[in-house]
């Protein structure tokens, strides 16, 4: 299975990253590109359990990101993540229709990562075996 950790920030990815691999045994793949990490998703979409992306990134917010993933694979679970407040109502209207799963408030310690992903990929293993 994989993860992803979508950021235009490059460091939060390889911090994230390293973290990821070192707790989860699972494939972890880095983007400061959504564009791209769409793409790559479009392509491993069967596998892919969790995509962990930043809501302002230039050529793709995160929002439209989750959105779009959620089309491919419903089962695939979604966090966002921001160092800003979030006042969107369409970020209410994803979190309702459960196109995002999971929310992060930067600075994140690498705790509430552990915990939040931990959540979402037991999540992740119940909604497969249904």
């Amino acid at each position: 299975m994989i993860l992803a950790v979508v950021d235009d920030d490059i460091d939060i990815t390889i911090l994230f990253r390293d973290y990821l691999v070192s707790i989860f045994d699972y494939t972890v793949f880095t983007f400061t590109n959504p564009v791209m990490a769409l793409e790559h998703f479009m392509f491993n979409k069967e596998k892919y359990a969790l995509v962990i992306s930043d809501i302002r990134m230039p050529g793709l917010p995160g929002t439209e990101l989750v959105r779009k993933l959620k089309t491919m694979n419903p089962l695939a679970r979604t966090i966002l993540m921001t160092a800003f407040a979030i006042n969107d109502k369409l970020f209410e209207q994803y979190t309702e229709k459960d196109l995002i799963n999971g929310f992060l408030q930067k600075p994140i310690s690498l705790d509430d990562l552990h915990e939040e992903v931990n959540n979402q990929l037991h999540k992740y293993e119940l909604l497969r075996q249904k």
